[in-house]
């Protein structure tokens, strides 16, 4: 491969970016189509059911693709889904060559688009800016892996790391700007997370407000003792938004399940007996419902809970220009988190960006899950 080839498809892969939100649980996807190193057309997946990348751009082209290049942040589809197979499509155009970032981990494609494309005498080439475009298709490939969603931490805090004075305020750590840029997040993700001590302290209401919304999340809350208060916003508006609650007393407390569920909470048990088992045992669950990207909000002892389980892919840390001090005043990872600098969490940093008077650090936890065997 040829710089030129580098440069087409960091372009695909930027494309891929602008089906955040609107094409999920199907895969963010960008194709350029060039012809002596000059794009002829270029596409991206833009919602799901929609046309693929691939055929968005093959429709795009103003003249014939015979013999042009094709680059594509994954590997094309060979099933019949949603829409017909893209390689059907790449092949009848006559394309020459094929450039993919990624081979998909999907078990209907798996390599079997590339064959496909390479039998029909295309020639093919992977691994072209892997790392980049696995940033791209992270929940993707973390859900298909996996088999759970991608998980996106995000809390506010002070310069010294206080999420809320030592009695209990928090209203508001950040600016406005900066919470809007939260509620952007909510906008586009399929489901957010708290656990019951966090409904019982605020009473959230867990939706996007004041923003484009992208896609209306699942308000989902942890709860394994039932502990969730019937008149908690999250409850009475469970008919206006969808509102799942996992726990583990269906059995000791069917009585109030019975009447959250009469409420619209879609209530489902998990069994499990540490609070890793039943993290993983509601991640599971919804990743079984096709959620991809899952943002948890909860306070110290479901973030803690999330990190020392290793279930945290990507942090988004708004931290505010103040102190707040005092030992009793919560921190977003609690005490007993790790008791030596080994054990601590080094992540990667992927941006910094000033928003109004904060700063919001994005921060990756976890590697995308590349080559990674599925998780049973």
């Amino acid at each position: 491969m040829v710089p030129k080839d580098v440069i087409l498809m960091r372009r695909a892969i930027q494309l891929a970016r602008k089906g955040e939100g609107r094409v999920e649980p199907n895969p963010m996807v960008g194709c350029v189509i060039a012809r002596g190193g000059r794009i002829i057309g270029e596409g991206y997946h833009r919602r799901f059911g929609g046309p693929h990348a691939e055929i968005e751009a093959l429709r795009s082209c103003p003249s014939r693709v015979r013999g042009a290049t094709v680059y594509v942040s994954l590997e094309p589809c060979c099933h019949f889904g949603k829409t017909p197979p893209c390689t059907n499509a790449l092949i009848e155009a006559g394309v020459g060559r094929v450039v993919a970032a990624i081979k998909d981990p999907n078990p209907l494609v798996c390599g079997q688009g590339l064959r496909q494309l390479r039998k029909a005498g295309i020639t093919v080439e992977t691994g072209l800016l892997t790392n980049e475009a696995a940033e791209v298709l992270a929940p993707y490939l973390t859900r298909v892996r996996l088999r759970r969603p991608y998980v996106i931490a995000k809390w506010a805090q002070s310069l010294d790391g206080k999420l809320a004075t030592a009695a209990g305020e928090s209203k508001w750590i950040t600016g406005e700007a900066a919470r809007r840029e939260a509620h952007q997040l909510r906008a586009r993700v399929d489901a957010i997370l708290v656990g019951s001590g966090t409904v019982i302290a605020d009473d959230p209401l867990l939706t996007a407000r004041g923003v484009p919304i992208r896609r209306v999340a699942t308000r989902v809350v942890m709860d394994r003792r039932l502990r969730i208060p019937i008149g908690a916003r999250l409850v009475q508006s469970a008919l206006e938004f969808p509102t799942i609650l996992f726990t583990s007393a269906l059995r000791s407390n069917g009585k109030k399940a019975r009447q959250l569920a009469g409420l619209g909470v879609q209530v489902v048990g998990v069994a499990a007996e540490t609070a890793a088992g039943f993290i993983e045992g509601c991640l599971n669950e919804l990743a079984n419902r096709e959620v991809t990207n899952l943002l948890v909000e909860g306070g110290p002892k479901v973030l803690t809970a999330f990190f020392e389980a290793g279930l945290v892919d990507e942090a988004w840390v708004f931290t505010a220009p103040m102190f707040i001090g005092g030992t009793n005043a919560p921190s977003a990872l609690d005490a007993s988190y790790v008791s030596k600098l080994t054990q601590a969490t080094r992540p990667v940093l992927l941006s910094t960006r000033r928003i109004g008077t904060d700063t919001l650090h994005r921060m990756q936890i976890t590697p995308p899950a590349i080559g990674r065997g599925s998780k049973k």
